[in-house]
């Protein structure tokens, strides 16, 4: 059985190109249903989300994953980008190294801002989009089932995630701040009505925000997210009117293009009469054209410009980083120690199989030449057979479990499979 993992974040591809790299819900659906049809006994998980694409692959015997060089091809023309291009900046690992890297993805300590808790359920849609396509297995069912578990122990076991710290909230105190003292005097125009816009909103309301506009294309999400916090339900067809009242904007959607290109912000601006604009565009692909950041009076920031404070985030909690790996280190060792072990159910399968077989022709033959054994004394003569075999195959059979806790117990196997003469 075989583990493997291509993938991208936020430190090793550009922003430009992250941006192309991205998938939508349906795209990921669509990659994962080509996979599938490409690579029939394979599995595949596809996890993408804003500062990360990451593709982990799984298989047994003869549909061991594709090489590393074929995921990355398939990546490159699922978006359409040149393979050339996407190779250089996409890590690539194999079995105990992909376990390590999405427990510790799962766990936020792989995250812009460590610890962030949105990972998790991030990592939820991940397989359950995996499962709906069937494309996930048991490969993957249990590394991914087993990194939440990791997730969930470090998040109650460490003080890393206590302060729910995300990206959203790193943007509010961080930026926005950064050029307003008070939100309560502000009017913010939230596009979007995703997870991100609630919890950007949700801490906007915090902040003491309460003039807060909310626009979205499907106008039902925009009325719902904008009833729950406390907001007011805009329509989009009016974006242009609400940027030009807007003090802060925060932009979220999932759109392949600019929402706001040059030239409809132009329109905005001529109504604003200088007044500052901070946008917060925690968009990938960016819902900002960039050059909108260089106009007078306009702060745009991008969600590779929270690098910084997320930095400063990850210093302060770094005290706790030791004691999260060690919970990845733990988990990873447990996992890799209970794959390794069933690989070697064939082989005990067949040791059982062979004592067995044996035992009942052994008590045919006992049977057979003491027909006066009655059903009682012949049920406790089958007893103690099973017993005896049991306690035979014990040492073996504990022998290869620990030896599966340390790597997969390939010297061992061998040498039962010779001593046993089991046959494949």
């Amino acid at each position: 059985m075989t583990l493997a993992f291509v993938g991208g974040t936020h430190r090793t591809v550009p922003l430009a190109l992250r941006e192309r790299l991205a998938f939508s819900a349906e795209q990921a659906a669509e990659a994962l249903c080509r996979f599938r049809d490409r690579f029939p006994g394979r599995e595949v998980v596809l996890l993408s989300t804003c500062n990360r694409v990451e593709l982990y692959a799984a298989g047994e015997e003869a549909a061991v994953p594709p090489p590393a060089e074929q995921l990355v091809s398939f990546l490159a023309e699922c978006r359409g980008i040149d393979a050339a291009v996407l190779a250089p900046v996409l890590a690539r690992e194999s079995d105990e190294a992909v376990v390590r890297h999405l427990f510790s993805v799962a766990s936020g300590l792989d995250s812009m801002v460590l610890g962030e808790p949105q990972i998790v359920s991030q990592v939820k849609q991940a397989w359950a989009l995996a499962q709906r396509t069937e494309t996930a297995g048991p490969l993957t069912g249990g590394m991914f089932q087993a990194a939440l578990r990791t997730a969930k122990r470090v998040a109650s076991e460490t003080a890393l995630g206590r302060e729910r710290l995300s990206i959203p909230s790193v943007a509010v105190a961080d930026f926005a701040r950064g050029v307003f003292e008070r939100f309560d005097d502000k009017r913010v125009l939230v596009i979007g009505a995703g997870k991100m816009a609630h919890e950007t909103l949700r801490y906007l309301r915090e902040a003491g925000a309460h003039d807060i506009v909310v626009v979205n294309r499907t106008a039902d999400r925009a009325h719902r997210l904008a009833a729950r916090l406390g907001g007011r339900p805009g329509r989009f067809d009016d974006l242009v009117a609400e940027l030009a009242a807007a003090d802060l904007v925060v932009s979220t959607t999932g759109a392949s293009e600019p929402v706001v290109p040059a030239d409809l912000f132009a329109r905005a601006e001529s109504g604003r009469e200088g007044r500052p604009l901070v946008v917060l565009d925690l968009a990938v692909p960016r819902d900002f054209d960039p050059a909108i950041g260089a106009r007078p009076g306009v702060w745009l920031y991008s969600i590779d410009d929270l690098g910084a404070a997320c930095e400063a985030n990850r210093r302060s909690r770094h005290r706790e980083m030791p004691g999260a790996l060690a919970i990845v280190d733990e988990e990873t060792r447990r996992f890799m120690g209970d794959l390794h072990h069933r690989s070697t159910a064939p082989v005990i399968e067949r040791l059982r199989a062979g004592w067995t077989e044996t035992g009942e022709a052994e008590l045919d033959r006992l049977f057979r030449r003491v027909p006066s054994l009655d059903d009682a004394a012949r049920a406790e003569i089958r007893q103690a057979f099973e017993r005896y075999a049991a306690k035979m195959l014990h040492s073996p059979l504990a022998s290869l479990r620990n030896e599966s806790r340390s790597g997969p117990p390939h010297g061992l196997l061998d040498a039962l499979k010779r001593l046993f003469d089991l046959k494949e």
